[in-house]
């Protein structure tokens, strides 16, 4: 049987690192990326940047989720929501 995850290659500050994520959040994190005209290495750098703790597939997770439950559709998600303290304001 097929895993979920799929762990895919991407280079954030110039530097390649494996991600595992479930296909459903790369589709999500490759369409927040192109309506925000921006590439997946760069929305993914941000959410690197702007994480306090925990590893990087749970901060690209829990910056999706937050993305998608503002009911603006995501577009006044900040940056670096998702991580630590802000993803409780933001989604709480």
């Amino acid at each position: 049987m097929k895993s979920p995850v799929v762990k895919r290659s991407i280079v954030i500050a110039g530097h390649k690192t494996s991600v595992s994520l479930e296909d459903q959040f790369w589709d999500a994190l490759k369409e927040i990326a192109g309506n925000r005209r921006t590439t997946l290495s760069e929305i993914v750098a941000t959410i690197d940047a702007g994480r306090n703790q925990g590893n990087l597939s749970s901060a690209i997770r829990l910056y999706v989720l937050a993305h998608f439950r503002n009911p603006t559709g995501g577009r006044d998600v900040p940056e670096h929501a998702g991580h630590g303290a802000s993803m409780r304001s933001t989604v709480a």
